[in-house]
């Protein structure tokens, strides 16, 4: 299927590795030029270059930026000024218990995880309908933003932020061809959670460790597997289509049946 993105231009926040870079490489596959962030230029220049040799028909380009700060974010804007397609997928996340953290943890993950996306959306999103041919605003949740987790009660409370400054931006777009959405990705086998998994299991194989993961702290999984990257990158890349128009203001689950529905 043709997504319609060939010549698009897209922000991917956080796409030096993991999901981000997962989506940044089935957009540069669908044809669309991509714009790589991350906090240091050798691991973006990297990436940037990697992307161009497997798809040499697009651009990579550098972003080396902590979108997290004012400053760069202006650097950032001054550089890149329009866009076609914004995936807000930067983020952090680490277990701590609520009377673990103080209010200034609370602080950093809400200056990361929910107010850097804020502000580029503030930025991108006038650009877009001014422009009104499509433009897309993305933002990479979690299925902790409907299940919080009692593990990462910060995080989980930053990515709720993202389901509801989502919905509130689409209105915005009433009557145009811009669309804004969250997709909700559950739990994905990424380079932090491989690691964790070394360390949690070291004397089972990379499989074996994969399935008592789930069955252990994801029991109610429909599919008792982790999602693979290149799986969010690709649905990610059909919402950030033209062909994607009637998805809007929608918080869209990509969880393997992780979380309960009641019907």
């Amino acid at each position: 299927m043709d997504l319609k993105l060939t010549g698009k231009t897209a922000l991917v926040t956080g796409s030096t590795k993991g999901i981000g870079r997962a989506i940044a490489e089935s957009l540069a596959a669908e044809g669309a030029n991509v714009i790589i962030n991350g906090r240091t230029m050798p691991a973006v220049e990297q990436v940037s270059a990697e992307i161009m040799a497997k798809f040499p028909h697009i651009k990579a380009l550098a972003a080396p930026f902590d979108l997290s700060v004012e400053k760069e974010r202006q650097e950032l804007f001054e550089l890149f000024p329009e866009i076609d397609i914004l995936i807000n997928n930067m983020g952090i996340f680490e277990p701590a218990t609520f009377s673990e953290l103080e209010l200034d943890d609370w602080r950093y993950y809400f200056e990361v995880n929910s107010l850097a996306g804020l502000a580029l959306s503030n930025f991108y999103l006038p650009k877009m309908l001014k422009k009104d041919d499509n433009g897309r605003i993305i933002f990479i949740a979690s299925e902790a933003a409907i299940m919080p987790s009692a593990e990462m009660p910060h995080y989980s409370m930053t990515k709720t932020m993202n389901l509801s400054l989502a919905k509130t931006l689409s209105w915005e777009t009433r009557a145009t061809s811009v669309t804004v959405n969250t997709v909700m990705p559950g739990s994905t086998l990424t380079e932090g959670v491989v690691n964790m998994l070394l360390k949690l299991y070291p004397d089972l194989s990379p499989v074996e460790a994969e399935k008592k993961f789930m069955a252990t702290n994801r029991s109610s999984s429909v599919i008792q597997r982790l999602i693979r990257p290149w799986e969010i990158g690709n649905f990610v890349c059909f919402v950030a289509s033209p062909l994607a128009g009637a998805f809007s203001g929608e918080a869209l689950r990509m969880d393997g049946g992780l979380v309960p529905t009641i019907f």
